[in-house]
């Protein structure tokens, strides 16, 4: 990834060899959409809070936890400094992977066993709203996993348990190669053989410009990383890292990668009930450690996080200016009790704050409009937009949103990406590999 894929509109198409259940050797085409773009580091996001959410006791698509919870976790939080520029990269990371829309047409659905052609996206997340400018509300974040990525993250739990402050020391390369290894030695000795340049380009992100010499030389020095970290090791015929690339033909090499020991020490990661996001938000709400462990041991997780949520925002808005502790005990234990449920004016503000998302995406939109671009699409665009648009609401469609919702968001995302295409025309084509998603979807509409 590089500077162009940090624009909006960004998209990336790749090509990829897949052997299926006949062992016939076959090509895929994988397709990104990156309606705000998309950062190198996203990907620590997106990995570290699959683990988080899978390391709960009982995982589910919906998941709350305060930023600070969230980072300390990650291992990213620095106790000596103030902590709201690293909210604001979070929650920057966060926005943009909302947006991204995944499509492939040989997917390997870990669930079903077998390559299909599948759409989805990565998650949703609602952000509570501050009463005052410049507050930081105590209040946790809420993270909803698309329906069918979870399904297939969780069918595949186990490999999303790793280290973090390993998978932090790395450099980026290194982390791609890591996740990689991690997915197949969960379940395997040794690897398949990995031609250099497809490995090296597409999925370690290296320049295609690059010599495949180069990428050689890359490669050997991920693979030397690794081994060091027992992540790789060496099969007794082969003295070093270099012995394990294979050339099989002019300009074409292979490699193998064999499982280290790291993965006999890592299975999996234990977590105590302190490591749970629940504690954050209780200890907000004034609730000592021996209440808050009975809270833990006697209320479900789902309960006990709705009604902290529930307090925390009273308090915030001065509707409980009394013991907020004995108000928040007195309706957990009627919920439970199915004796109340949460006031309306909760479920009002909960509303607000996921149309928020919606309006930031609205207001970006009005903001970056102009004359020449609607004239573009009543003309000349329209029907690249309506094309566009219908690809992506059968998409968003497909991976489990509302029709409201899916039509709402493939409007707003045709209009971004074919602004996009409409500037690219105008001002030269980028020679990178991302591009407008609306290319992306009309190459493989046509084909």
């Amino acid at each position: 990834m590089n500077s162009q894929s940090l624009k909006r509109g960004a998209a990336h198409s790749v090509s990829f060899h897949y052997t299926d259940q006949n062992r016939n050797r076959k090509t895929g085409t994988a397709n990104i959409a990156c309606p705000f773009g998309l950062s190198a580091n996203d990907e620590l996001y997106l990995y570290g809070l699959l683990a988080l959410t899978f390391a709960q006791p009982d995982p589910s698509p919906e998941f709350y936890a305060t930023p600070h919870w969230c980072l300390r976790q990650l291992g990213i939080v620095d106790p000596s400094r103030e902590q709201g520029k690293r909210y604001q990269i979070f929650r920057d990371a966060i926005r943009r992977l909302s947006g991204v829309i995944y499509e492939n047409d040989c997917f390997y659905d870990p669930v079903r066993g077998e390559h299909r052609d599948v759409a989805f996206g990565f998650l949703k997340y609602s952000l509570p709203l501050p009463t005052e400018k410049g507050q930081h509300s105590p209040r946790a974040w809420r993270f909803v996993w698309d329906q069918q990525f979870f399904e297939f993250a969780q069918s595949i739990r186990g490999s999303f348990t790793f280290d973090f402050q390993l998978y932090l020391d790395l450099d980026l390369a290194n982390r791609r190669l890591f996740l990689l290894l991690q997915k197949i030695f969960w379940r395997h000795e040794q690897s398949p053989s990995f031609e250099l340049r497809q490995l090296g380009i597409d999925t370690l992100g290296f320049s295609d410009t690059l010599a495949t010499k180069e990428i050689k030389q890359k490669l050997i020095r991920c693979a030397e990383v690794l081994l060091k970290q027992d992540i790789l090791t060496l099969p007794s015929d082969r003295e070093t890292v270099r012995d394990r690339f294979e050339k099989r033909g002019k300009g074409e090499h292979h490699v193998r990668f064999y499982r280290g020991s790291f993965f006999d020490e890592t299975k999996k990661q234990s977590r105590s009930r302190c490591d749970s996001p629940l504690i954050e938000p209780l200890e907000s709400i004034g609730l000592d450690r021996q209440t808050i462990d009975r809270v833990l041991r006697d209320y479900k997780a789902g309960m006990i996080q709705q009604w902290a949520d529930v307090t925390l925002a009273a308090i915030e808005r001065k509707v409980v200016s009394k013991s907020p502790q004995a108000y928040f005990m007195h309706h957990i234990k009627e919920a439970k009790a199915k004796r109340t449920t949460p006031p309306d004016w909760w479920r009002d503000l909960q509303q607000k704050e996921y149309r928020k998302q919606y309006e930031e995406r609205d207001r970006t939109q009005e903001g970056n409009d102009d004359a020449a671009f609607d004239e573009y699409l009543r003309c000349e665009g329209r029907e690249a937009f309506e094309r566009v648009m219908d690809r992506l609401f059968v998409s968003l469609r497909a991976s489990g949103q509302e029709e409201d919702e899916a039509k709402r968001n493939a409007n707003y995302m045709a209009r971004v990406n074919l602004r996009g295409r409409f500037y690219q025309q105008a001002s030269g084509r980028s020679d990178s590999g991302f591009h407008s998603v609306s290319d992306t979807l009309r190459r493989r509409n046509d084909s």
